[in-house]
């Protein structure tokens, strides 16, 4: 009978004081997003940013939720601001990449994703590239 159950995630559960201090946020929030709670992690990482609105794990977190809840142009925004504080932030590079690809705004996530690939080297991110520039034109179907 447990066997069934296995596979079910824990329910989403937020402890009192969890957003009272940026660091308890970010780690709260962090495990929210693994068990695709992302309206759960909004909730805590507002009110952290606005104690620390610069903090860059916060905000890319907040970037993490909002590409689990479809919300792209918002995850575009953070990311694309996170890129420009910190252009080797091969993260935020990627998903920056990956927020424009899902806008069907191929050719504007190519540099992004290629650049992910070459700083990170990983085989997931070349993969990456290869498709949008299939979906851009730029090989051959």
């Amino acid at each position: 009978m447990s066997e069934q159950y296995d596979d079910l995630p824990a329910p989403a559960v937020v402890f009192p004081g969890a957003s009272e201090r940026p660091e308890s946020a970010y780690r709260t929030a962090h495990d929210l997003l693994t068990r695709r709670a992302p309206r759960e992690a909004l909730e805590l990482l507002e009110p952290a940013l606005e104690q620390e609105p610069t903090n860059k794990g916060l905000r890319a977190l907040r970037a993490w939720a909002y590409m689990q809840r479809a919300q792209v142009a918002k995850a575009e925004a953070e990311l694309s601001a996170l890129v420009e504080d910190d252009p080797s932030d091969t993260w935020a590079r990627h998903a920056l990449g990956r927020a424009l690809e899902r806008q069907s705004k191929h050719r504007d996530a190519l540099p992004h994703l290629r650049m992910a690939a070459a700083m990170s080297g990983d085989v997931q991110h070349e993969v990456d590239v290869l498709r949008v520039e299939r979906l851009a034109g730029e090989l051959p179907g």
